[in-house]
C-alpha cells in the first residue's frame, strides 16, 4: 500500500470511529443494539476493511462487545460498572495529585479549560445534553493534558466516555437536575490552578458522592420494579429516533460526526 493510501485509510478508520461513538453517545446507537461490519460498511458508503478496523478499535475502548458469529453490539454498563468507573477516576485524579511529578500544570492552557466548564455548567444547569456531553468530555480531555503519562490520561478519557455511555439513555428517560449533574468543573479548575491539593480532593469527593448517590436511587428504583432495564428505555429512545431519521447515520456526515459536541457533565 502506497503511504497516501495507508493515511486515507487510517484517517477513514478515524473517521468511522468517532462517528460511530458520537451515535453511541447520542443514543442513536443503543446499549444491546446489534450490527455487523457489513451494515456499517453499507450505512457509510465505504468498504469494510476501515469499519471493521474502527469496531475493533471501539471494542478495545470497552464500547462494543464482539462476537465471532453475531458481529458487534454496544456494551451495556451495569450500576455497579458504573460505580467502579467512580471510584477508578477519583483514585486516579487524586494519586496524580499528591505526586508533583505527575502533573505540569500550564498556565496557557487553563484558558480554553476555564471556558470547556463553564459551557458545561450553562448546558447542565440548561438541560441540554447533548452539548453537555460535548463539553464534558473535552473539559476532562484538556484536563488530561496536564498528565505526564500518557497512559494515566488515555485510561481517564476513556473511563469518562464509558461513563457517558451507562448515563445517557438513563439521564433522557429520567431528566437532568443537581441531584444527578455534578456542578464543580469550575471549581476543579480553579483548585488545579492554585496546585491546591485540598480544594481538588473536596471537588472530586464531591463528584464522587453525586456518582454514588445516583447510582444509589437507580438501584433502588431497579429494586422496585418502577423503571425500565436500559436496554428497554433505550431501544424504545433508538426506535424513536430511528423512524424519525433512519436507522443509521448519513455517510456524508461521518466526517463532521466526530468534531462535533464539546461538553462537562454529571454522574461519571
Amino acid at each position: 500500500m502506497s503511504p497516501s493510501g495507508g493515511v486515507t485509510r487510517n484517517t477513514l478508520r478515524q473517521q468511522i470511529a468517532d462517528a460511530l461513538r458520537d451515535e453511541v453517545l447520542a443514543g442513536r446507537l443503543p446499549p444491546g443494539r446489534e450490527f455487523t461490519v457489513k451494515q456499517i460498511a453499507e450505512q457509510y458508503g465505504v468498504s469494510a476493511t476501515p469499519v471493521r478496523e474502527a469496531l475493533f478499535d471501539l471494542s478495545a475502548q470497552g464500547l462494543l462487545v464482539s462476537d465471532q458469529h453475531r458481529g458487534f453490539q454496544v456494551r451495556e454498563f451495569t450500576v455497579a460498572d458504573y460505580r467502579a468507573m467512580a471510584e477508578a477516576r477519583v483514585l486516579v485524579v487524586e494519586g496524580l495529585f499528591r505526586n508533583p511529578e505527575g502533573v505540569a500544570v500550564r498556565p496557557e492552557g487553563l484558558v480554553s479549560i476555564r471556558r470547556r466548564a463553564a459551557e458545561a455548567v450553562r448546558a447542565a444547569k440548561g438541560g441540554d445534553l447533548d452539548v453537555l456531553i460535548g463539553y464534558d468530555l473535552r473539559f476532562w480531555r484538556e484536563l488530561g493534558q496536564f498528565v505526564l503519562n500518557p497512559y494515566i490520561a488515555d485510561f481517564l478519557t476513556r473511563l469518562r466516555v464509558q461513563a457517558w455511555v451507562f448515563a445517557v439513555h438513563r439521564l433522557r428517560r429520567d431528566g437532568m437536575d443537581e441531584d444527578v449533574l455534578w456542578f464543580g468543573h469550575e471549581e476543579l479548575v480553579e483548585a488545579i490552578s492554585r496546585n491546591d491539593h485540598d480544594q481538588v480532593h473536596a471537588a472530586m469527593h464531591s463528584y464522587y458522592a453525586h456518582a454514588l448517590a445516583w447510582a444509589d436511587r437507580l438501584e433502588a428504583r431497579a429494586a422496585e420494579g418502577d423503571a425500565p432495564g436500559p436496554s428497554e428505555a433505550a431501544g424504545a429512545a433508538g426506535a424513536s429516533e430511528a423512524a424519525e431519521t433512519g436507522t443509521a447515520p448519513e455517510a456524508a456526515a461521518a466526517p463532521e460526526a466526530a468534531a462535533a459536541p464539546e461538553a462537562p457533565g454529571p454522574c461519571a
